[in-house]
């Protein structure tokens, strides 16, 4: 993921030009100096031990993009550095572990916030946008379709709920972006198909109450072979006028209702329109970059963990869901 990162910010002119890297810190150092010939970074300290390299390089921002169970102590780590922290999703391996981040930012006084690059593609920034016109009256349902055959390798396929924590967090938190609505409770029901290459929890079922009576669910695997949708799920938007269509891709089809008459109402297509701001729909350079603005304008970023906590709890719910086989309120 680091690569991922590193290729956003080279690939953003505005970006390359504001962030210097001055440090990388693996628990395998020949990966970091790898990491920083692979991407032509000079003169940056180079160590295994996260504490010494913050000490020696005193950089404003640190980027966490570690497994999840070593979050807790990286973030505080920073934190104690005087470094703002971006974080890789999920934000915490628990809701009490997320709870201590959201107060140890505020203790530090340090911008704390998470990677959701997902929310910030072209399709999710459209439909939130669809949906906040009116163009197909009050939103009622959100339903997401994810179905991938992903090989992995690697601690992914050694993990507990590896979809629902993994990977679902992403489609959970653009719902909730797109209905802009709060969760406030699940049913869901995990398995692990035969034939999984995982080791537990690689496909979900889910159904969320969220605020205004609105309802998304979700329905997911990673060891579905076959028929890949998008990694942005398939999507159907439904409103009290119309519904709208996304392949998670490049389409989009929307229809109201333009009769009054028959069983089945004559239906009229509606455009979906284009982002409001186009700088947002590029994934982890416009999470970085709503980051570092952020910090520069003292504005809250839009991925905070104060607020990225509720999407977390979406996960952590319907995790508690299956376990126990109820329903679970968020």
């Amino acid at each position: 993921m680091a690569k991922g990162w590193l290729r956003a910010i080279a690939a953003n002119p505005e970006l390359q030009s504001s962030i210097r890297i001055v440090g990388l810190v693996d628990v395998n150092v020949e990966a970091a100096r790898a990491l920083a010939k692979e991407f032509d970074i000079v003169d940056a300290i180079i160590g295994s031990d996260l504490d010494a390299v913050l000490s020696e390089t005193k950089p404003d921002l640190l980027f966490d993009i570690v497994v999840p169970a070593a979050r807790q102590e990286v973030v505080a780590v920073g934190f104690r550095h005087g470094c703002h922290v971006l974080s890789e999703k999920p934000m915490a391996t628990s809701l009490a572990a997320g709870r201590e981040l959201i107060r140890l930012a505020g203790e530090a006084g340090k911008i704390h916030a998470v990677v959701q690059n997902r929310r910030f593609i072209s399709g999710v920034r459209r439909i939130r946008r669809f949906v906040e016109s009116g163009a197909i009256g009050k939103l009622t349902g959100l339903h997401c379709d994810f179905f991938i055959g992903a090989h992995f390798g690697g601690f992914r396929e050694e993990m507990d709920n590896v979809l629902l924590l993994d990977m679902a967090i992403h489609t959970f938190d653009a719902a909730r972006f797109i209905a802009d609505k709060t969760p406030l409770a699940v049913y869901c029901h995990e398995s692990n198909p035969r034939g999984s290459w995982y080791a537990h929890g690689a496909a979900a079922n889910a159904i969320f109450e969220l605020s205004d009576d609105v309802t998304f669910t979700y329905r997911g695997s990673w060891c579905a072979e076959g028929a890949n949708t998008s990694w942005e799920s398939q999507w159907r938007i439904i409103g009290t006028e119309g519904t709208l269509l996304w392949d998670g891709a490049e389409s989009f089809q929307a229809n109201k209702v333009a009769g009054s008459d028959g069983f089945l109402r004559e239906l009229l297509p509606i455009e979906v329109p284009e982002p409001a701001d186009q700088a947002e729909t590029h994934g982890h350079a416009s999470v970085i970059a709503d980051f570092v603005a952020a910090i520069r304008s003292g504005k809250k970023p839009e991925t905070a963990s104060d607020d990225n906590i509720n999407s977390l709890a979406m996960v952590f719910a319907a995790i508690e869901s299956a376990r126990t086989r109820q329903r679970v309120t968020i």
